[in-house]
């Protein structure tokens, strides 16, 4: 058991600053892609450049190569299908209070209702959250964290921080998070619960983040992409999607959606449902078109 909680903790603290890592040395691919291409350092946002992209090498090339991929390929591989749907289903669930209580202080009482009312629904008919039935009678996840009210409220993201562990970050995100480890029901669950349901999250977004490798490896400064990606994604966040036409091209919105379950940290919208279930939101569409 002792060896089991370690190595959840291990994976956990490996796997949880990857939601946006996927490169290797970006200014040694910039010089092999184009030697007169040179990395530009002047971004006003990233104050702390020449240390953040140090560990950016060492969360990609160590720990992630070394254990993070090699056991989310594993998982993937003798993880049934619907234990996988159920485990991330249940996980989502127990986020759903703090979505509550971020969109009623955004002044969203609609959606602060949607997400009381997925949480009570899910909890007792879906089986402890295992089953999403909220989502098949159409009330969908309103997702909102505190780093986003803050946002709302005003606040700035300030610099842009690549931690050791815990990966892309920005100092009102890391509060955010940090606040929303304190909603019910998270400060009920005891620790190996917890692990258990982080450690969930973060290997089904580094699943997702496998097909996406070969894109990321042909960028030339895949660092700089993904802060930018990174800041489009809380821009888009707090907006609610509204500033993505504006603030982005087609090219990069198409770049952006590949990578916006990615840089989520716990964000399963784009997740690989079961056949029956995509059938079910394949005629939902068909019936939304006509």
């Amino acid at each position: 058991m002792n060896f089991s909680k370690s190595l959840v903790a291990g994976l956990l603290i490996a796997s949880s600053f990857l939601g946006g890592c996927a490169s290797n040395n970006a200014q040694e691919q910039a010089a092999t892609t184009n030697s007169s291409t040179t990395v530009d350092t002047s971004d006003p946002r990233d104050p702390f450049e020449s240390v953040n992209r140090e560990v950016w090498d060492f969360n990609w090339e160590v720990l992630d190569a070394y254990i993070l991929r090699p056991v989310t390929i594993t998982y993937v591989t003798v993880m049934p299908q619907f234990a996988r749907t159920g485990l991330v289903n249940a996980a989502e669930n127990l986020r759903e209070p703090a979505n509550f209580t971020n969109n009623l202080l955004q002044g969203k009482i609609d959606d602060s209702l949607d997400s009381l009312a997925r949480f009570l629904i899910n909890t007792t008919v879906g089986l402890v959250g295992t089953i999403d039935v909220a989502s098949k009678i159409g009330l969908e996840r309103k997702e909102e964290q505190f780093g986003e009210t803050l946002a709302v409220w005003g606040v700035e993201t300030g610099p842009y921080l690549m931690l050791p562990f815990l990966g892309p970050s920005d100092p009102r995100s890391f509060t955010g998070d940090y606040v929303d480890g304190f909603a019910f029901p998270m400060t009920l669950i005891d620790g190996t619960l917890n692990l258990a349901r982080i450690g969930i999250s973060l290997l089904e977004t580094r699943a997702q983040l496998i097909d996406q490798e070969a894109q990321l490896e042909q960028a030339v400064d895949d660092y700089a992409f993904i802060k930018n990606a990174y800041f489009e994604r809380l821009e888009f966040r707090v907006t609610d999607g509204k500033s993505a036409d504006k603030a982005l091209g087609e090219e990069q919105l198409d770049d952006f959606a590949d990578f916006e379950a990615m840089l989520e940290g716990n964000d399963f919208d784009s997740y690989d449902l079961p056949e029956e279930d995509k059938k079910e939101d394949k005629e939902k569409d068909d019936i939304d078109n006509k």
